[in-house]
């Protein structure tokens, strides 16, 4: 298994990323969180990540930080809980207010989170309640990019496709976000948006 990546930052985007490390170029599924905390294309990062082999794809999935690479193992353990829907959840929500949510037992709030309905909700605050108990809260952490309107449109776009969405739901959503939050919103906000 690959435990992790250190080497050049290649190309960057909300759903993913490309790791050159020693001239092989790594494709990694990343979550919002991680894409907020990377470096500029070409300066050097390490990302944490969980191999997943399947019948049809071996899939590299990458987390800035371990805990977040933790929660996500956590959430994929939940019947009903694909690596996909565990990347929505993590792009829609921090670590940090993921794991309140499951402590408080707030399906509401898990709820607002695309594809998730009230049983698989239900579910991930049952089996995963008492695990995040013990391992104890994070606070959760801004994200920050800021970029051109339409820099930020097509970026957001394109990470709700590579998430599942149709393009045409993805850009409908986006442009009435957009209309209704106005210009100085980042990329992760609008897809955080797009995802309730």
């Amino acid at each position: 298994m690959i435990a992790y990546l250190n080497g050049k930052l290649a190309y960057k985007d909300p759903a993913y990323l490309i790791m050159d490390v020693g001239g092989v170029g790594y494709e990694v599924k990343i979550s919002l969180q991680t894409f907020s905390a990377l470096p500029n294309i070409g300066e050097v990062c390490k990302i944490v990540t969980y191999q997943q082999i399947r019948e049809d794809a071996h899939v590299l999935y990458g987390f800035s930080e371990p805990t977040e690479k933790t929660l996500f193992l956590d959430l994929i353990s939940v019947s009903g809980v694909g690596s996909a829907t565990a990347l929505i959840m993590l792009s829609s929500l921090s670590a940090g207010e993921i794991k309140q949510a499951i402590v408080n037992e707030d399906v509401k709030l898990i709820q607002t989170i695309k594809g998730i309905g009230g049983k698989t909700a239900q579910r991930v605050i049952i089996d995963l309640k008492d695990k995040i108990k013990k391992e104890g809260l994070l606070s959760p952490q801004p994200n920050i990019f800021m970029a051109a309107n339409s820099q930020v449109r097509s970026e957001a776009i394109s990470a709700l496709v590579m998430l599942g969405i149709p393009k045409p739901t993805a850009e409908k959503s986006v442009d009435t976000i957009l209309k209704r939050e106005g210009d100085q919103i980042t990329v992760e906000q609008l897809i955080k948006f797009a995802l309730r």
